[in-house]
């Protein structure tokens, strides 16, 4: 079973919104994303969609893109993101498929994974010297909070091996320390996947590599040049 993650779809079957505004790059990128979804997954495998899934405001209009998602092979675990405003509960989106699409929603919980327990929550914004009122701060130390919440779950279920999915990375643009990072350094996950960056110049401020041994993947789409990329195999 191989296990592979994407984020920032940015799918919008039912609203107008073409991505390609934002650079040649993204013209037919649905195309580019599912004609390799379709090569490299199999039916027994795992993407993770880390948040910013479709452009909709409605649930009623995702639920276009969710259908797509669902028609693709192998199981599919997805986080919100900022732009997620369609997402209700975790629960009641899970309601709208039927088991056999092999769609999970995140939020706080954790799901199983083979010998894996994955933990996902949306993040937010980390102190910067940019922006960062004083809203951001409260959504910040509750976002946190959760990811804490959901890693001591699955510690006291038992689990010993850990994947995070955040759909905002995990530090700022200076790569300073967090709330986050403090909690992904007490529990150890071995990877952390995340999303949110877009363009050339956003690419390099976010953590990527092995980093006292967690695995730090930036997901997003357009870094992928819309592939999916393969993250492990177990």
């Amino acid at each position: 079973m191989k296990i592979f993650a994407i984020g920032d779809l940015h799918l919008s079957t039912a609203v107008n919104k073409p991505m390609d505004v934002f650079g040649m790059n993204w013209e037919n990128h649905e195309e580019k994303i599912f004609s390799d979804w379709k090569d490299k997954v199999d039916e027994n495998d795992i993407v993770f969609v880390v948040g910013d899934i479709s452009w909709a405001s409605k649930v009623k209009e995702a639920k276009a893109d969710l259908d797509i998602l669902a028609s693709m092979p192998g199981t599919k675990y997805m986080i919100r993101g900022n732009h997620d405003y369609w997402w209700s509960t975790a629960s009641a989106l899970k309601k709208l498929f039927k088991e056999e699409d092999k769609m999970n929603f995140m939020n706080v919980d954790f799901e199983e994974v083979g010998e894996y327990a994955v933990c996902g929550t949306r993040g937010w914004i980390c102190p910067n010297d940019m922006r960062f009122e004083e809203k951001d701060e409260s959504i910040y130390k509750r976002e946190a909070n959760r990811l804490k919440l959901s890693l001591e779950a699955v510690k006291k279920a038992g689990f010993e091996k850990y994947i995070v999915l955040l759909h905002y990375p995990p530090t700022n643009d200076e790569n300073e320390e967090s709330l986050f990072t403090e909690v992904i350094k007490e529990y150890r996950p071995e990877h952390v996947i995340y999303g949110h960056l877009h363009g050339e110049e956003s690419f390099p401020l976010g953590i990527k590599g092995e980093i006292d041994g967690i695995n730090y993947h930036l997901v997003s789409c357009d870094y992928l040049d819309f592939s999916l990329k393969e993250i492990m195999e177990i």
